[in-house]
């Protein structure tokens, strides 16, 4: 039987080393500060009281805050941690993470395994550690609760004995953390493994915790019931159609919601039973090489979880002239020669000088394809002329897969992973006008 070979962790009187499968060992020495650790400490709290977490998470409230250098599975396990949190368990742990994430951010020569840190002769200390404790209390649980991110007791988290042990952080630290602890090791090894880009995988976790949070929770809600008493109202499909003009024209970023709201159209066509194929979840927009492989925003496939599209729609909000769409499409098509539909939707009219009219028409026979360019109303239309429905039951659907899509409450299809809750608090203003 061959022995399984594993991590490790040699705890010395005054050091303690950890063997980790595939890497070099590192040796963490007990002890009072080094003067490189005590600077590093100092420009962390200058930085922390200068409001960079603050800095941080108000940038993360805005939708069309940028996040790069980060996959999609990396953004998954960010998303597995923050999930876990019941209200029971987990917020400990998450609250570590973000600290840890803040504390490499700001400087990335620190070690985040290392949570102890001291010039006292009288306190347990690593040379090169950094007292978390100290920090959590006062920058990091006081602003989380001031945002209403995390529920956490005043003292902090790092109270909690669990996250407090003298061994450094690793898939060997002897205590029991309670909530999703491999989640939490995965995130601090690949941080200090250099795979993980600390900076960015913070703001993605102020964001996931933004659409988990209390309030966002409670806005929902309000904006769902106060949605059900729009739609029982009276409100027509006439009705909802400029509702959902007016929330793209007022939303920040509208861009993004111009993308959701058609997707939210396809949705509601597939409750319907009416696509002839499988629609695909709805693109995240941080997702690394977004358009690889992809005709459109809104893609219908053959089969499920097939590379085969049947019929693609692009969102092109703000702009009217395109010439230089057509050729990107006719490059996606020639590796997707199956394509029977492929088009775009503009909130504008669209320029279709004859130019214009020309090349699609090229396009067309080349591929064997339809090309349409429509405005909003004409694309609307379209579709419920194409597959017969009548508008008002189309319309109250829409919003309603719309309205869920921002709220979160339809991940599956619509993994959106920007912080919603201004789209959904413009949503919530506009509907509430109407009633």
């Amino acid at each position: 039987m061959v022995k399984k070979i594993t991590d490790y962790l040699v705890v010395h009187p005054d050091k303690s080393t950890l063997y980790r499968v595939g890497e070099e060992p590192i040796t963490y020495t007990e002890g009072k500060l080094t003067n490189e650790a005590v600077a590093r400490y100092s420009n962390i709290r200058v930085k922390l009281e200068k409001g960079y977490l603050e800095d941080k998470i108000n940038e993360c409230s805005h939708p069309d805050v940028k996040i790069e250098n980060l996959s999609i599975e990396h953004m998954k396990l960010i998303d597995r941690l923050v999930d876990s949190i019941t209200s029971e368990v987990g917020r400990a742990v998450v609250g570590l993470t973000v600290l840890q994430l803040t504390l490499k951010s700001i400087e990335p020569a620190q070690s985040i395994r290392l949570h102890k840190g001291s010039n006292s002769s009288n306190a347990f200390s690593w040379q090169e550690g950094v007292p978390m404790r100290v920090l959590d209390k006062n920058f990091i649980t006081p602003v989380l609760r001031m945002e209403g991110l995390l529920k956490l007791n005043a003292d902090g988290f790092m109270m909690t004995r669990g996250v407090a042990e003298n061994y450094p952080y690793s898939g060997l630290y002897k205590a029991a953390i309670r909530g999703a602890r491999s989640e939490w090791i995965e995130i601090t090894n690949l941080v200090e493994d250099g795979h993980l880009h600390p900076e960015e995988s913070l703001k993605y976790m102020i964001i996931s915790l933004f659409n988990k949070s209390d309030e966002f929770q409670k806005l929902s809600d309000n904006t769902m019931a106060i949605l059900e008493k729009y739609l029982k109202s009276g409100a027509d499909y006439k009705d909802i159609l400029i509702l959902i003009q007016e929330f793209v024209e007022k939303s920040k970023y509208s861009a993004r919601i111009f993308e959701v709201s058609l997707h939210s159209f396809f949705q509601a066509l597939d409750e319907l039973k009416l696509l002839e194929g499988y629609l695909k979840p709805l693109s995240q927009m941080r997702s690394a090489n977004k358009k690889h492989g992809n005709i459109g925003d809104i893609e219908v496939t053959s089969t499920k979880n097939s590379l085969s599209i049947i019929e693609a729609w692009d969102a092109k909000y703000g702009k009217s002239y395109m010439r230089d769409e057509l050729e990107e499409i006719s490059d996606k098509l020639e590796l997707h020669m199956e394509t029977e539909i492929a088009g775009f939707v503009t909130d504008q009219k669209p320029d279709l000088r004859e130019e214009i009219k020309n090349r699609a028409k090229e396009i067309e026979d080349l591929f064997n394809v339809s090309i349409y360019i429509q405005s909003f109303d004409e694309w609307v239309d379209f579709q419920i002329k194409k597959h017969s429905i009548d508008p008002n039951i189309i319309g109250s659907i829409w919003i309603k897969c719309l309205t869920e899509s921002i709220c979160q409450r339809r991940r599956a299809i619509a993994p959106i992973d920007e912080p919603t809750y201004e789209w959904v608090l413009t949503l919530n203003k506009i509907i509430s006008s109407k009633l």
